[in-house]
């Protein structure tokens, strides 16, 4: 078998077997194969496309690449959460207190952010001591007592994944349906959850632009749940504009921290309480309904609160101690009218200019740094009015303008579209 043959049949669009793939995959991460190599078998897929047996195949070679998490020990009712990413996206640290409240256990491996999107693993981090890396049996007692564990990926799940990945991102062939689909999904089942809630973005944030897309792949991650007995639900949440007011790792935790006060963004709320509620519906097996019930009093209560609390504290996380030391800049509006959209690519390329994101994984990042949005879509401003507030160790240049143009600001106020845009079972 030669890679070269491989290649050029993906090339001139016919179906790869097992072996084929298998041999791709596995001679790549055991170093036989040369990135150049690989470069070309991906673009191969990348423009000419996989069928659904082809991604099941790659998919499963991935999965044994590395570990499968074995969590039949957990005595409770068992779902895994990912989220595709976006601007201001930290609802891991809102949904996995609450269902772990509701009784739910919830596995949750999370990774760095690359790009303009930030990543959990980042904003846990900027919480002094907490603890990313834990032991096997740190991780299901953690689950056992707490009900929810999130903790760094293992270097020892879908191996493969990682390495392609790294790869994909350098080369731009990121979004390709088939290579995202079994790279989310073969990290998701090695993790060793039976149901598995997908909160895919779609908009100018997100790496799905539009729904069609987004659909694509959803269905295709359903696909590849049933193959390996596994219940996958998609939702298809709006990211044309930011998700909540702060953005940048330790604002978005502070901005976690307020939620479980009483103090939240509305579009952060109906999202955060739309997916526990599918989680725990899907969970406990009853509806949805009662779910969505049973969330709001658990957040009305403060169980939800104090679940959260008790989480960061036994992964070793003092909440009181927060990375957070930045200078401040308001900045004034310019203009009265409603606020009729907020560019969330604008906002993020200025929280990464900032020092918050990364070209690199081993790339240093500012925990402090970011943005607070003062207003948000909907709000009527005043001329001289704060619509948001910089926070910076190092100057960018223009940083006051670039927020302002963010902001679509009219006279007439426009109807806002609903963060759900559908959910696909």
């Amino acid at each position: 078998m030669r890679a070269i043959d491989i290649i050029k049949k993906k090339q001139n669009k016919e179906k790869l077997n097992y072996n084929e793939i298998e041999y791709m995959v596995n001679s790549y991460i055991k170093g036989k194969i040369s990135d150049d190599t690989m470069s070309e078998f991906i673009f191969a897929i990348y423009h000419k496309g996989l069928s659904i047996d082809e991604t099941y195949y790659l998919t499963d070679v991935m999965i044994k690449s590395g570990e499968v998490i074995d969590l039949s020990s957990i005595n409770k009712p068992i779902v895994d959460k990912h989220s595709t990413g976006g601007v201001g996206d930290k609802i891991t640290l809102i949904v996995s207190p609450i269902v772990a409240s509701a009784g739910v256990c919830v596995p949750k491996m999370s990774g760095r952010g690359l790009g303009l999107t930030g990543g959990t693993v980042d904003k846990l981090e900027s919480i002094t001591g907490y603890k990313l890396n834990l032991s096997r049996k740190e991780f299901l007692d953690s689950l056992n007592n707490i009900g929810c564990a999130v903790i760094s990926q293992s270097e020892r799940i879908a191996l493969a994944d990682k390495k392609i990945y790294a790869l994909r991102n350098q080369i731009g062939a990121v979004d390709s349906i088939p290579l995202i689909a079994s790279s989310i999904m073969s990290k998701k089942i090695a993790s060793g959850s039976n149901i598995i809630v997908i909160d895919l973005k779609v908009g100018k944030g997100a790496f799905m632009k539009n729904v069609k897309d987004a659909t694509k792949l959803a269905e295709t991650m359903i696909k590849i749940g049933k193959y390996y007995k596994k219940k996958v639900i998609c939702t298809l949440s709006d990211m044309n504009i930011p998700l909540g007011k702060n953005i940048g790792n330790v604002l978005e935790v502070k901005e976690v921290i307020d939620f479980f006060d009483g103090k939240y963004d509305k579009r952060l709320y109906e999202l955060s309480v739309y997916i526990s509620a599918l989680m725990i519906s899907s969970a406990k097996k009853i509806s949805y309904k009662k779910a969505r019930e049973l969330v709001v009093n658990l957040l009305d209560s403060g169980h939800a609160k104090n679940k959260f609390y008790a989480w960061i504290k036994y992964q070793g996380g003092n909440i009181n101690k927060l990375k957070d030391k930045a200078k401040k800049l308001s900045v004034i509006s310019n203009k009265t009218g409603y606020i009729n959209n907020i560019d969330a690519v604008k906002l993020s390329q200025l929280v990464f200019d900032l020092g918050a994101g990364r070209v690199l994984k081993t790339d240093k990042i500012d925990y402090a740094c970011g943005i607070v949005l003062n207003k948000q879509l909907g709000d009527k401003i005043k001329e001289n009015e704060v619509i948001g507030t910089i926070y910076y160790n190092k100057k960018v240049d223009n940083m006051e303008s670039i927020l302002l143009e963010s902001f679509k600001i009219e006279k007439k106020k426009r109807k806002n579209k609903k963060i759900i845009i559908k959910t696909i079972k």
